[in-house]
């Protein structure tokens, strides 16, 4: 009993579906991009190594990877005892420059010293007040400061490791000045010094982003004979969320324009090998018919070569199609 009811409201479900009127596309050839793609990866356009200027071991970390910080805050603190001594150092020979300097000059003022003399006590004493400047600011070293602000992409070192000299620290990036790298293969150059737009396609987040610019570099690697265009993303928070650095992308450069007869790609079936869309004629009735599709060109539709004619009405939803042909039977 319970099971004849289940068929029943199945069948009242069918029925209910095939009397709605089915959605449609009516195919004809329209104006579509032609476009060539190239595989890209995401880059920041500002970005910055943190490195150490001088040697010591690491005494505090005060930011970690994935943290957004400001210009100048402290990311971390070096032992820069090695620093101080020399500072101290530094101040000595400096004040003593400076005695020495004072005393010549008013030996000279006396002249009891010769002017010349006095030269190389003036050099002395500018070489120590030099050096105690440059000693003075290699100390301030040892702060770690953000030299921008963003998003710490990577922290390099543990608190104990060895700071040296020119050893990266941190990696920051500005998160919203985005681009994508992709690489053209040679061939394709002439091309490219006509193209101003581009669209970066997110296959993982399932968006596409226009271009802002497009910049196509003037070399080409010798060994795998590629040039590198920077597309550059728009500045736009929104469009950028979920967006970030090494991501893989695919990039679509339009080249020109033609007429293409296109279906939705969502109204695709695949069966295999096979691609077919459900046609509903001039009677209302629907059929399954087989295609042969080209590339994917404007946003989510895909080009139709042979099996469709234009004023041909392909129905938008496959399942719906499918439930109104079983019902239909």
């Amino acid at each position: 009993m319970k099971t004849n009811i289940l068929l029943s409201s199945l069948c009242l479900a069918g029925a209910a579906l095939a009397a709605e009127p089915l959605p449609v596309v009516i195919v004809q050839p329209h104006p579509v991009a032609i476009t060539f793609a190239a595989e890209g990866v995401i880059e920041a356009q500002q970005q910055a190594d943190v490195a150490a200027q001088v040697s010591g071991r690491v005494l505090e970390v005060r930011a970690d990877a994935g943290q957004t910080v400001k210009k100048g805050q402290v990311l971390m603190r070096i032992d820069a005892r090695e620093a101080a001594e020399a500072v101290a150092a530094a101040e000595a020979q400096y004040l003593n420059a400076k005695a020495s300097y004072e005393r010549n000059r008013r030996l000279v003022e006396q002249k009891f010293l010769s002017p010349a003399a006095l030269d190389k006590t003036k050099a002395d004493y500018d070489a120590a007040a030099a050096n105690r400047a440059a000693t003075a600011a290699t100390q301030s070293h040892a702060l770690i400061l953000a030299p921008i602000s963003g998003i710490i992409a990577r922290r390099h070192a543990d608190m104990g490791d060895m700071a040296q000299p020119g050893k990266p620290l941190f990696t920051l990036y500005a998160p919203g000045l985005l681009r994508a790298t992709a690489s053209v293969p040679q061939y394709r150059l002439r091309e490219m010094r006509l193209v101003s737009q581009a669209q970066v396609i997110f296959p993982e987040l399932g968006k596409r982003l226009d271009s802002a610019s497009l910049t196509l570099l003037p070399t080409v690697d010798p060994a795998t004979h590629v040039a590198q265009v920077r597309v550059d993303l728009p500045a736009r928070g929104d469009a950028l969320v979920g967006v970030t650095p090494g991501m893989f992308v695919r990039v679509q450069f339009a080249t020109g324009s033609a007429a293409k007869l296109t279906v939705p790609a969502s109204s695709v079936v695949h069966r295999g090998e096979l691609a077919a869309v459900y046609v509903q004629a001039s009677d209302s009735s629907i059929s399954l018919r087989q295609l042969r599709l080209g590339e994917a060109v404007g946003e989510g539709e895909v080009e139709v070569l042979a099996g469709l004619a234009a004023g041909e009405k392909v129905v938008a939803d496959p399942v719906k199609a499918a439930i109104s042909l079983k019902a239909a039977k």
